[in-house]
């Protein structure tokens, strides 16, 4: 759920439960966070040094995952799936070296909070006001045999937080009035519960499809531009995709002969991360009219949903030039099109507006 419920602790007590049963259990990296009770469930399990990486003048500690693999064990505990580890190591993110991990046939027990799921980031940020810059692939949790939720009431965990179990005594006052109030904390919960129970209803879905022979396959298209909002359209797109267990597809147009400003770009880079990251295909396309584009590529591809942001053109606009988003609904008769709601920042719609 978040910081401080007892992840670390629990994903410990397990490994103790495991080698009790004389599994093979190894530590490849966890956080002590200086908490006692979880440095003494540490004690008499098997630890994987870390590995020091020089950076900036510092020392930083990191997973040695090739020791690890060496190593060979039955099982690896890896804290904190969604950290970036310090440049200089195999990887760009802890999750990918679990990864690497998992390839070698070894079986991985790890903690993450929900503001870390990277589809779930306008809605976490929706919640806290925080947004979250260290995300993981939702495909990695999906891959997963088993997901345990480690609840604790908002109550309690603040509660927690006054104690100094979760941070230091200094560090409370402004946790409890920013990211760890009441509410916060119980939206954050609820998103957790609901987010398994996704899970569970989501494989469930995928085993009566496997076994129902006319079972027809959905297929998302998110339509995205330049604008920073398309981010959160393919978040929303990869959500609808995998509640119906379907194909993602992401789009973008660009006009015929025309050449990108190298300011252009980055956005549209970031958009493309965001969207492998996700698992999603991804397509660029180049034409006269965005709208007829965006319609064949539905009909060859069998869209059944269309997701797209709200329009940006003024009435007059529209009047003028026509709404692709009015033309697009007309087009695709027998596609459900989902529209996105505007919630643009307004630092970026004047950036835009600036420059049109």
């Amino acid at each position: 759920m978040a910081a401080g419920v007892g992840k670390t602790y629990t994903m410990l007590a397990e490994a103790h439960r495991r080698v009790a049963r004389g599994e093979d259990v190894v530590v490849g990296y966890v956080e002590p966070h200086a908490r006692p009770e979880t440095a003494a469930l540490l004690e008499g399990l098997e630890v994987v040094a870390p590995k020091g990486i020089e950076y900036q003048g510092a020392r930083f500690k990191e997973m040695d995952t090739r020791t690890v693999i060496r190593r060979r064990p039955e099982w690896v505990l890896v804290d904190e799936l969604a950290h970036t580890n310090v440049p200089g190591t195999e990887h760009a993110k802890r999750w990918q070296s679990v990864e690497e991990i998992l390839a070698a046939g070894i079986n991985v027990i790890t903690t993450v909070n929900i503001q870390h799921l990277e589809s779930l980031n306008d809605v976490v940020y929706e919640i806290t006001g925080v947004r979250v810059r260290e995300t993981f692939p939702d495909q990695v949790l999906d891959n997963a045999d088993e997901v345990v939720v480690v609840d604790l009431t908002p109550e309690a965990l603040i509660n927690r937080l006054k104690r100094g179990v979760v941070y230091d005594l200094a560090k409370v006052d402004q946790a409890l009035v920013s990211f760890f109030t009441s509410d916060k904390l119980a939206a954050l919960r609820e998103l957790s519960l609901r987010q398994t129970a996704d899970e569970v209803d989501e494989h469930l879905q995928a085993a009566v499809a496997e076994n129902t022979v006319l079972a027809g396959r959905e297929v998302v298209m998110v339509c995205v531009t330049l604008r920073a909002d398309s981010v959160r359209l393919v978040r929303r797109g990869f959500r609808l995709a995998r509640r119906f267990h379907g194909d993602l597809h992401v789009v973008h147009v660009s006009m015929e002969g025309r050449l990108r400003p190298d300011a252009e770009r980055p956005p549209l880079e970031c958009v493309w991360e965001t969207a492998r990251s996700l698992g999603a295909h991804t397509h660029e396309l180049s034409g006269n009219n965005v709208a007829t584009e965006l319609v064949e590529f539905a009909a060859m591809h069998r869209v059944t949903f269309i997701v797209l942001g709200q329009s940006v053109r003024s009435r007059l606009e529209e009047i003028m030039r026509g709404s692709i988003v009015t033309r697009i609904m007309r087009e695709t008769r027998g596609i459900d099109v989902v529209i996105v709601s505007d919630r643009e920042d307004p630092e970026e719609r004047a950036r835009r507006e600036g420059l049109e």
